[in-house]
């Protein structure tokens, strides 16, 4: 069985645990992983959702947290603040410093970003592949009201992460930008990975910038749309909330409510111009989003069996027998 994952964040990663429990060593699990976090902090080339996918499912996590590694230290963090070097609400993990370190080198190299993810994922070994959506720059970037202008009238663009980390979303927030993204081109596989899946699989992921930010890709899109295989999403939202993270405030800057059936129509339907032909919301729920096999199941991802039974409950939606 050949069974294709798009993911970002903690969210992703959890549910590519319960994916690879669920399946045997013979079928395929392909994760596609979103890049529009990545960003350069100190020299290094920083890929959250690639490591965070990496570390979960190589035993590195740190499960308290949901990111970053186990039994981490923050010397160099400390040390960075002591000199006063910017971005200084950036906070770098001894231990993960050498992912970075090792990424970095490799980019600078000439590697793609690709073929460094298969490098670092030969020591954590995943247990499944890891694609980065592309090896190109697809950065995003968010529009906001300037807060360093005292009169409140200008705007700037700020990197995803500065308006994540640093203002934790809080601040007056007008769009989203892929930057880079209408230039990039899938990295090797991704597309494959879509075209030739027998299940494609949406995670419950932050839909805007983290599904919605891998489909800024050019071809990625069109490759859902195309595939032969029945592509089903797993609502981020439960009970008028999101599961993790702020999903809510990237969903009202683009005036998408933050229930599970209006991220189900934000998605669309492939019988019509988007890309469900199923879509999983919690048992708590109720949505109608036409064109789309609506189904209701438990989407608490209290545990790697739990979770693996909410990919059961995707893959027999999408057709697929077990």
């Amino acid at each position: 069985m050949k069974v294709t994952v798009l993911v970002g964040g903690v969210g992703g990663a959890r549910f590519l645990q319960g994916v690879k429990s669920l399946l045997g060593e013979d079928d395929e699990i392909t994760a596609i992983v979103n890049v529009g976090d990545d960003v350069w902090m100190h020299g290094l080339r920083i890929c959250p959702d690639l490591d965070t996918c990496m570390y979960t499912l190589g035993g590195g996590i740190d499960t308290e947290r949901g990111w970053g590694r186990v039994a981490e230290t923050w010397h160099a963090r400390d040390e960075l603040a002591a000199y006063g070097a910017d971005p200084d609400w950036f906070g770098l993990g001894d231990r993960d410093i050498a992912t970075h370190l090792i990424r970095s080198r490799m980019l600078r190299t000439g590697y793609p970003l690709s073929a460094v993810t298969e490098a670092l994922c030969n020591r954590w070994k995943p247990g499944l592949r890891l694609l980065p959506v592309t090896d190109d720059r697809s950065e995003t970037h968010v529009v906001v009201t300037d807060p360093e202008d005292p009169s409140g009238e200008s705007q700037r663009a700020i990197h995803f992460q500065e308006w994540w980390v640093r203002y934790r979303a809080q601040i007056e927030t007008h769009s989203f930008a892929h930057i880079g993204a209408e230039q990039a081109s899938p990295a090797p596989g991704v597309l494959e990975a879509i075209v030739d899946a027998d299940a494609v699989i949406l995670a419950p992921s932050n839909p805007v910038v983290s599904v919605g930010a891998i489909l800024a890709v050019p071809g990625i899109r069109s490759a859902l749309r195309t595939t032969a295989a029945k592509v089903v999403g797993l609502s981020p939202i439960v009970d008028d909330k999101p599961l993790r993270g702020m999903a809510d405030e990237c969903l009202s800057v683009i005036d998408v409510e933050t229930t599970a059936e209006a991220v189900g129509k934000y998605y669309g339907a492939r019988s019509d111009t988007g890309i469900l032909d199923g879509w999983l919301i919690h048992s708590t729920d109720t949505a109608t989003v036409p064109g789309v096999d609506v189904r209701s199941v438990p989407l608490l991802m209290t545990d790697p069996e739990t979770t693996a039974r909410m990919a059961a409950a995707a893959l027999h939606c999408a057709g697929v027998d077990l």
